[in-house]
């Protein structure tokens, strides 16, 4: 399939909207088709976070449900590759086993520890636009007292459901911004991948 890229460099050139590949026609239409379906599952996404954390029940249901959302809508393990970059063709197989697990419970840990913050929270869906094969869903979010904040949603689709992949709060990705602790780290310490899993593992023993 050509990603947005390619089928740029095709019109540069003169070819028509609809470019050939392996036979078949890949409609311009296509990529709107994606870009919608993608501001409508973060819509939804945003729709059910906001109907848990003002749902007035005990803060470990809401945890409970937060963590149902987060392992069904966002790519934590692919998140947690980005994460690494580099290092992670370093580590070993079970390092990186152990780094993902680890991973997958200090990002829940993150989010749900939060819990309270998110009381009165509301979202206003803007506008989707491609990226390369992914797409950016563009949102405001909104919390009592606070000024409202511009929130960017990357969702990949390529394979074949929409997840979540990065935030990006104010223009800040979290995604490059934890990769860039963990690069840090690691330089201090001798670029061990152990030594930071440990230090993760510390890190949730904690919060908890």
């Amino acid at each position: 399939m050509l990603n947005r890229r390619q089928f740029s460099l095709l019109a540069s050139v003169g070819l028509p909207s609809a470019a050939v590949l392996g036979g078949s026609l890949l409609p311009a239409v296509a990529w709107a088709d994606t870009a919608d379906a993608a501001a409508a599952f973060i819509e939804k996404l945003l729709r059910d976070l906001s109907a848990v954390v003002n749902s007035g029940k005990s803060v470990p249901d809401q945890q409970v449900a937060l963590r149902e959302i987060i392992f069904a809508r966002v790519d934590v393990d692919s998140v947690a590759r980005f994460c690494l970059g580099r290092f992670w063709r370093t580590a070993t197989p079970q390092q990186q086993k152990d780094y993902t697990e680890i991973f997958r419970n200090v990002m829940v840990s993150n989010i749900t520890g939060k819990v309270g913050e998110y009381q009165g929270v509301s979202f206003t869906v803007g506008k989707a636009q491609m990226r390369e094969d992914d797409v950016t869903v563009a949102s405001i979010v909104n919390r009592p007292g606070n000024a409202p904040n511009k929130v960017d949603w990357l969702v990949a689709t390529t394979s074949g459901s929409p997840k979540v992949v990065d935030v990006i709060a104010e223009g800040t990705s979290l995604r490059l911004t934890q990769r860039g602790d963990y690069t840090a780290f690691l330089a201090r310490n001798n670029n061990d991948v152990q030594a930071l899993i440990d230090a993760m593992k510390k890190q949730t023993t904690a919060a908890n």
